[in-house]
């Protein structure tokens, strides 16, 4: 026991000793109310959404120039100090959970509008804008920004850009990858760095495509240039009730297969649609075992004429009701459930994990299926929310982080969940990012030479692996140690955020 006590304090000492190290050589290039060390000031900044898992970081900067993002990174890089990128904290995967003797680069700060094009159809804006507030701020102009997060009053676009964030609409809009023309920022050693062009394409490798969704593990963006669309017309959105699982599954199979792209084609189970409706009150059918949204957008002509063929197909595949939104209060409080779905759950348990698997669309009830079993197997409720057009799944696993054994079995139902996606032809993730959430199910998916080639991304970008370390990619040892718990069972290796 002493020997634990005397290793504690030894950390504890080599810990306090690095921080006054990084302290004084922030200081010298930020302002001093642009540095936070103490732990009743970090401790905010201790985790993104995903809450089961938590650390302090060693400092946070919160530069509020360009300038001093750039001087913090040559900074940090001097020193061998990680850092991690962080924007409004609204990510479910742990990609912004802080390293412990690392740096939090907060860009919140950064949150301007700099200029609307309406010619072009483009927005510059700073990173920390807010995702709605560019629709907002197009809105005079009769433009919007496509990509719609549930999260998006609180999400920021350089969060939106790390994780390749979707949205509701993204089967028709696309994800934040199709949305962006051009990102501009640092790398880890504070040069200067432009990702894209603000023409539909440029010059030489598509470096912009491994940028979004990258993480955060390879550069820090600072400025992006977003895609404006035209506000359609008119929009109406059906709500179909379902009185089987297999049915609701089929009939989103069934819809695209009709050659219908909808604006948005989203699906909640029975215990999901009873969490929103005590919550928002979106007049949704509590009897059945699953209600589909689908929504059409465009001309008045072009929606009529749409809404009639998903109608007709809905019915073919035995929806019990169908309800169409007759006006613009009808259809906002129809998607006002979906858009609530992850408070809606947090009022129901004390916590609750968000997985964010993706399969292909007819396997939809197969999956949903599978998870009452699980729920059954692991003593857990799981409600589901997802965008079922593209086959992304949100399976939301209810639990208290407070009772050991709960989060334990949290964590084994989400490997499952992930893995069966996997085995019927999905991946492990779609738009939350792999962060720490989903380390060894990376092990599963991809082998050691596919994550060795990731990990050759990685180091061309970033050789000392001072961005975001310890996330994403799977090194061997871990991939090892997850193989033999899978083999005699027991707790899933915790993230311990190791340097690259």
């Amino acid at each position: 026991m002493n020997a634990l006590v005397d290793l504690h304090e030894k950390s504890q000492l080599e810990r306090s000793a690095r921080q006054a190290q990084v302290v004084g050589a922030l200081q010298a290039v930020l302002p001093a109310h642009a540095l936070l060390w103490n732990s009743e000031d970090t401790t905010p900044y201790e985790c993104d959404g995903l809450t089961a898992y938590r650390q302090r970081p060693l400092v946070v900067a919160l530069p509020e120039t360009y300038g001093q993002v750039q001087a913090v990174l040559k900074t940090c890089h001097a020193l061998a100090v990680p850092v991690v990128a962080r924007g409004a904290g609204t990510g479910l995967s742990g990609g912004a959970m802080p390293h412990k003797l690392g740096v939090t680069l907060s860009l919140a700060k950064f949150n301007k509008i700099l200029k609307m094009d309406a010619s072009s159809r483009t927005a510059v804006v700073q990173g920390g804008v807010r995702n709605l507030a560019i629709s907002e701020a197009a809105a005079p102009l009769g433009l919007y920004y496509a990509p719609d997060p549930s999260s998006q009053i609180a999400c920021t676009i350089g969060g939106n850009v790390a994780e390749n964030s979707g949205g509701v609409h993204c089967l028709k809009y696309g994800l934040t990858l199709h949305n962006v023309l051009k990102v501009r920022g640092f790398t880890v050693e504070g040069e200067e760095v432009e990702f894209g062009s603000d023409a539909l394409d440029g010059a030489g490798f598509d470096l912009l495509s491994v940028l979004i969704g990258s993480e955060g593990m390879l550069a820090v963006t600072t400025e992006v240039t977003v895609k404006l669309m035209p506000k359609p017309v008119l929009a109406r959105c059906i709500m179909a009730s379902f009185d089987d699982l297999r049915k609701a599954g089929d009939a989103v199979a069934a819809v695209i297969a009709a050659g219908i792209i909808p604006a948005g084609l989203e699906m909640m189970d029975k215990p999901m649609t009873a969490a929103v409706e005590d919550f928002v009150h979106a007049g949704y059918d509590l009897s059945a075992e699953a209600i589909l949204l689908c929504e059409s957008d465009g001309t008045l002509e072009e929606v009529e004429e749409e809404i009639g063929r998903m109608s007709a197909v809905l019915r073919s595949c035995g929806a019990t009701a169908i309800t169409v939104s007759q006006d613009e209060a009808e259809r906002l409080r129809f998607w006002s459930g979906r858009k609530n779905a992850f408070p809606a759950s947090g009022r129901i348990s004390p916590d609750y994990m968000c997985m964010d698997s993706t399969i292909p669309r007819k396997r939809l009830a197969d999956i949903l299926l599978a998870i009452q079993q699980m729920e059954i197997k692991y003593g857990l409720r799981c409600a589901n929310v997802f965008h079922a057009g593209d086959g992304n799944l949100h399976p939301l696993i209810l639990f208290d982080a407070n009772d050991a054994d709960q989060l334990r079995r949290c964590e084994l139902f989400g490997a499952d969940i992930l893995e069966t996606s996997v085995a019927m032809g999905g991946t492990v993730t779609g738009e939350h990012g792999v962060g720490v959430e989903k380390l060894n199910s990376m092990c599963v998916q991809f082998s050691a030479a596919e994550n060795e080639q990731m990990f050759g991304v990685k180091r061309a970008f970033d050789p000392l692996g001072l961005l975001n370390p310890g996330k994403v990619i799977p090194t061997l040892q871990r991939c090892a140690e997850y193989g033999k718990m899978l083999v005699r069972g027991g707790n899933i290796p915790h993230p311990e955020l190791p340097r690259f």
